[in-house]
């Protein structure tokens, strides 16, 4: 199994920033992408950064050039800072990873693991 504790989230004023973290632990054999993901009340889940291992990102254009992932190999960790938030960015992020992890005497598998989620509120 996986797992992934986020911290970071909180409240920020309109314009503020906010650096989540995720760090992932367990039976991890390679992590092929970490992201996060937002869901605001009575929204559905959305992307908001992906990372693969070969170092590309991904982002939605409600977000570009406002929010940056990153990662820390060695940690199994992955970053979001986030800048010049609106009140819009509202939101529960999840994060995620996508990637092979050990099955013990069956070798590896393909597994997805989410976090617990974190609040991020933004006041105008």
């Amino acid at each position: 199994q996986v797992q992934l504790v986020e911290s970071g989230g909180g409240l920020v004023q309109a314009g503020g920033s906010l650096r989540l973290s995720c760090v992932a632990s367990g039976s991890i054999f390679r992590l092929n992408v970490m992201g996060w993901y937002r869901q605001a009340p009575g929204k559905q889940r959305e992307l908001v950064a992906a990372l693969t291992s070969g170092g590309s990102t991904n982002y939605p254009e409600s977000v570009k050039g406002r929010f940056t992932i990153s990662r820390d190999k060695a940690k199994n960790t992955v970053y979001l800072q986030m800048n010049s938030l609106k009140p819009e960015d509202t939101a529960v992020y999840y994060c995620n990873v996508r990637g092979e992890y050990h099955g013990g005497t069956y070798g590896t598998y393909t597994g997805q693991t989410w976090g617990q989620g974190t609040p991020v509120t933004v006041s105008s």
